[in-house]
């Protein structure tokens, strides 16, 4: 008898995927088929992987959902890979041109010739893969760089994913990053609210908070200073009396004063918010907002000073009736 896979709200589906229907190199997004524990006909689950390929196994967390035009499908919130085991695994691994220097072919020749223990060799012995048939120090480079990049991906999806990041973002993560997205997050988590669209100040705080850093580590006040001016913008403010700045920050960070006024100069003197007056009233801004206000104040004086682009029109000749000439 079929096992029909049955609603939930989060399970975990674990199989070998079966081949890559499709993957959007931007932004990770994928649909795969993968031949899953406990389901006899192959499984289509869609979810996001910073690289993805037929022969990986995965482990996947998410839920069921039907699809009006696809049918149901597992959605899956993390999605982690893994280096196949099984020898069918690995021949579609390696066979699935993922790896450079290694197509159908030679992924039958490397079987053939170290069986299951391909990966040890590449990674702990590359020097055996020239006794290959057709594998010289040029392939067997592209061979073994080509694993070591594929490891990376690997290992820092696993972090992102251990540390509490969904796929979707962690994919973000990976391609802004790259090979740094691990040294990136454990030296400034608060790093990701600037640079990704989409990760806010909460988000990357969360993060922080499972790296261990402390609520009052300097990056982390010096972040909320951008994030309590991002607050205020929302509601339509585009910076803020310094007076009001420091107890709003203090309100969202659960701060002491002194650590927001120590941020606030840091900030200030990395050029990352500007001081100004308006009136009388100091007041603080986003370096990017403000500059774009000034930029905005600069077009407008351009244009009222500017030449008009036709020529000065008699508005009593121009208009029929505006005087007493004969209509």
């Amino acid at each position: 008898m079929k096992t029909e896979p049955q609603p939930s709200d989060r399970e975990v589906l674990a199989g070998l995927v079966e081949r890559v229907t499709y993957q959007n190199a931007d932004n990770g997004f994928c649909v795969i088929r993968v031949k899953a524990r406990g389901h006899r006909d192959l499984v289509t689950v869609v979810g996001h992987a910073a690289v993805i390929c037929a022969g990986e196994w995965i482990t996947a967390a998410g839920d069921w959902a039907n699809d009006r035009t696809y049918g149901q499908q597992f959605k899956a919130r993390f999605l982690k890979t893994s280096a196949p085991t099984s020898l069918e695994g690995i021949e579609k691994y390696l066979g699935s041109g993922m790896i450079r220097g290694i197509g159908p072919v030679y992924a039958k020749k490397l079987l053939r010739a170290f069986g299951d223990k391909v990966f040890d060799v590449i990674e702990a012995e590359p020097g055996r893969l020239q006794d290959v048939d057709g594998i010289g120090p040029v392939r067997a480079n592209r061979i073994v760089v080509g694993w070591a990049e594929q490891k990376v991906v690997r290992e820092i999806m696993v972090f992102l994913h251990s540390h509490g990041v969904g796929s979707a973002r962690a994919v973000r993560i990976y391609k802004t990053y790259g090979a740094d997205a691990v040294q990136v997050m454990s030296e400034n988590p608060y790093r990701l609210a600037r640079d990704i669209r989409g990760i806010g100040f909460k988000t990357a705080d969360a993060i922080a908070m499972k790296l261990g850093v402390e609520k009052t580590a300097m990056i982390r006040v010096r972040a909320g200073i951008s994030y309590a001016l991002t607050e205020a913008m929302d509601e339509g403010h585009c910076g803020l009396p310094t007076a009001e700045l420091g107890p709003l920050a203090e309100r969202l960070l659960d701060v002491p004063q002194d650590l927001i006024r120590t941020a606030l100069d840091l900030e200030l003197a990395d050029g990352t918010v500007i001081a100004d007056r308006l009136g009388e009233t100091a007041c603080v801004f986003l370096a990017g907002l403000y500059r774009a206000e000034r930029a905005i104040a600069e077009r407008l004086l351009t244009l009222i000073k500017g030449r008009l682009p036709w020529p000065w029109i008699d508005p009593d000749k121009a208009i029929p009736g505006s005087s007493s000439a004969p209509v």
